[in-house]
């Protein structure tokens, strides 16, 4: 039987502190009060004083409301049920669909022992040629999506769920626009991939703990399906609305702050997230992709800030696109040597043909005289933009690569790509019958075919 305790001695935003003992960290309790029962959770431990924050906000609390604490922490069904369902940040359904109950598992739990961590070898394709091609997805690794407000992120994050090469996606929510939510709903469902992704959302509208909720029930859901055997693709969004909710809530508790009002735990909260990622050995394994906004566009922010210490590379999208120059796959290694032979060099070789073209726009900006050389980038620069780093490209990785040498065969010699003469032969598109090139470029050689007929001699009339 669980001890009832009647008197609340301080309300503060959606932060109720009462005197108990007993009572364990992040604990659950229910608070019963006049417009009815909401859970909490024990946030803060001084002596016998217990800070709780409801769920369902603080107003209509009373100092003579009721707590009772359930003796374990937040906890969370687990089936293959979950698939196909929405949830609230609080794991209650979204959908309408049945309550889930049985078999339930403890949320934000630790992260897997270092030593039980396998050298991830496995890539997850996602059909968008600035992944796959020059920052390759690798299974168990963590990646944020760094981007202004007003980007596309959630409509890339949505591309990935559907195209991913994964077994189960969870997706997490917070601080959804109702729009937003709708679209990535919307989209899942008609596509089809409804049918293997679990959704845990969290609103703009909704209370502010349940923000906090959504990261580790998304992960703790993810951690059983990869026990399971199944690679998991776990898609956060918006990682900078999680922090601002811890922001809230320690401005509520009155802790001291550190940069920009964020708590001084700011990374450690980051890291115990992004270190799930994982790849069980003779299992399945987490992959982690979270959107992560950057307030004007500052990645000094100590949001973005933090992130990039903990995560293995990242993703900038900027103008719709991810941006080549910045974003880094640090695993990539691990897994472009095994797809193709010449992954890695048209990968090189078209970035840096590109970075040529970015020069080149800065001196037609400043009025300078192009070259031959410069008409060449600015023809190359304009089709890869268009039709390879457009999001809207889907397309397979063999099928991308081979793009690639399709858009430097129509704008550059072989001699021109410093490409090896062995990946030119076997990679570089041949040349139509009748053509008068040969397939590495210029005149074909001439053979005795070749020479031109002799004139017929005729009598004269």
């Amino acid at each position: 039987m669980h001890k009832v305790y009647h008197h609340v001695h301080n309300i503060a935003g959606n932060v109720i502190n009462i005197r108990a003992e007993g009572v364990r960290y992040r604990e659950l309790a229910e608070v019963t009060s006049r417009n009815g029962s909401s859970l909490a959770q024990v946030i803060r431990l001084k002596d016998d004083e217990v800070s709780l924050q409801v769920f369902a906000g603080s107003r209509g609390v009373a100092t003579d409301a009721q707590v009772r604490f359930l003796g374990h922490a937040m906890q969370v069904p687990f089936s293959e049920a979950l698939l196909g369902r929405i949830f609230t940040g609080a794991a209650n359904p979204r959908d309408n669909g049945p309550v889930l109950t049985d078999n339930l598992i403890d949320i934000g739990g630790p992260s897997v022992n270092p030593a039980k961590r396998i050298i991830p070898t496995n890539m997850v394709r996602t059909g968008i040629p600035m992944i796959d091609v020059f920052n390759t997805l690798v299974e168990s690794q963590k990646l944020p999506i760094f981007a202004r407000a007003g980007e596309p992120y959630n409509a890339l994050l949505a591309r990935i769920a559907l195209q991913a090469e994964v077994d189960v996606i969870v997706l997490g929510g917070m601080g959804l626009k109702h729009d937003d939510y709708l679209y990535f709903r919307d989209t899942l469902e008609e596509s089809g991939a409804l049918s293997r992704t679990c959704m845990f959302v969290h609103t703009a509208s909704d209370p502010i703990v349940e923000c906090l909720l959504v990261p580790d029930i998304s992960l703790a859901v993810a951690e059983q399906f990869a026990l399971e055997g199944k690679r998991v693709l776990v898609l956060l969004t918006d990682m900078t609305s999680f922090a601002d909710a811890m922001k809230e809530i320690a401005i509520t508790m009155e802790q001291i702050p550190s940069n920009r009002g964020y708590p001084g735990d700011l990374y450690s909260q980051l890291a115990s997230r992004y270190e799930k990622a994982v790849d069980f050995e003779g299992s399945g394994s987490i992959t982690i992709l979270a959107a992560t906004t950057m307030p004007g566009d500052d990645v000094t922010h100590p949001v973005p800030d933090n992130t990039g210490y903990i995560t293995e590379g990242q993703f900038y999208l900027r103008n719709g696109r991810i941006e080549p120059f910045g974003s880094l796959s640090r695993l990539k290694q691990q897994v472009n040597g095994d797809t193709r032979a010449d992954h890695r060099s048209i990968m090189n070789t078209l970035i840096q043909l590109y970075a040529g073209y970015r020069e080149t726009l800065e001196k037609q900006s400043m009025g300078f005289r192009m070259s031959d050389w410069d008409d060449k980038l600015l023809k190359y620069g304009d089709r890869f933009e268009k039709e390879m780093m457009d999001l809207s490209v889907n397309i397979p990785l063999e099928q991308a690569l081979d793009l690639g040498w399709t858009i430097l065969a129509d704008c550059f010699e072989p001699m021109e790509t410093g490409i090896q003469s062995n990946l030119v032969e076997n990679f570089w598109p041949k040349t139509e019958v009748g053509d008068q090139k040969s397939e590495v470029g210029g005149d074909a050689p001439a053979t005795e075919d070749d020479a031109p007929e002799p004139e017929l001699e005729t009598a004269e009339a």
